[in-house]
């Protein structure tokens, strides 16, 4: 496996450049952190987040020798999965270096290190190639990144013909709710004490910036009740795991549960959950 860096690696996030420890006592097995896929009533965190895995590339259509790009790798659950059952050579992308090293021991463990390569920045400095990729990926990322607009013509232009891009994100209902509540004291907690920066946009932003960089969405799926579950079981995580965590950075745990507490409450009223897929049809 390999990694290289870009110019990007100053504008880490800096909740994502923690202690790789801090994610392993809250999120599932995989370290997968966006929202999973819950089928029945008893369905576990692990699973739901393998059938959300399953999903995903169920609507990207991927299939073995495609190449995937996933922008926002995180710590690596879509590109190791992709590879390891759906036989794709995948690509990550992450601004943050604790994230990298973790990747490239996994799938040496996995033996992965052919299939899955990552590289070090953001994606608005990264040089990525025209035409090289089948599919790319977006889960949880979009937000982090100031202009949609530049985002979507680069992602567009490294698609194959017929390639598909996933975006999943949460958003604010409607621009209404966006003037309301971007502003209040949770919502600046979590954008900038969790985060360093963020903006949630209305899903017609984000449908509106595919639209205009040309794409065409085939798919909007509305995951809200997933997410919600999701963060109940990564706040029972916290919760159990509280000592542990304040082991590493004193009040810790807390401050999660605040995070995650202030997520929740708004589902269904102040934000929703969506996954958007498009193709670059011409």
């Amino acid at each position: 496996m390999t990694t290289t860096a870009t110019t990007g690696e100053a504008g880490t996030n800096q909740h994502y450049d923690q202690d790789p420890r801090v994610f392993g006592l809250y999120l599932d097995e995989t370290r997968k952190y966006s929202s999973g896929l819950y089928r029945r009533p008893d369905d576990t965190l692990d699973l739901a987040q393998q059938q959300k895995l399953h999903f995903v590339a169920d609507r990207l259509g991927i299939g073995a020798g495609d190449r995937l790009l996933d922008i926002g790798c995180g710590w690596g659950s879509l590109i190791l999965f992709m590879a390891a059952n759906y036989g794709a050579t995948t690509v990550g992308i992450s601004p943050a270096p604790n994230q990298h090293a973790y990747i490239a021991e996994r799938a040496a463990e996995r033996g992965l290190t052919g299939a899955v390569s990552t590289r070090l920045g953001q994606i608005e400095d990264i040089e990525v190639e025209e035409r090289g990729y089948d599919a790319i990926t977006m889960l949880g990322s979009i937000v982090h990144m100031p202009d949609l607009g530049v985002v979507y013509e680069k992602v567009r232009r490294s698609l194959r013909p017929r390639g598909r891009l996933y975006v999943s994100e949460s958003c604010y209902r409607n621009n209404a709710k966006r003037a309301e509540f971007a502003g209040r004291d949770n919502s600046v907690f979590v954008r900038d004490s969790i985060f360093g920066w963020g903006d949630m946009r209305p899903l017609s932003d984000l449908i509106r910036g595919a639209e205009d960089a040309g794409f065409t969405v085939i798919a909007v799926d509305d995951l809200t009740e997933h997410y919600y579950r999701t963060i109940e079981d990564w706040l029972s995580n916290v919760e159990r795991n509280a000592a542990a965590l304040d082991a590493i950075e004193d009040g810790l745990s807390e401050k999660l549960v605040r995070y995650l507490k202030t997520a929740n409450a708004g589902w269904g009223f102040t934000t929703k959950h969506y996954a958007l897929t498009c193709q670059k049809s011409r």
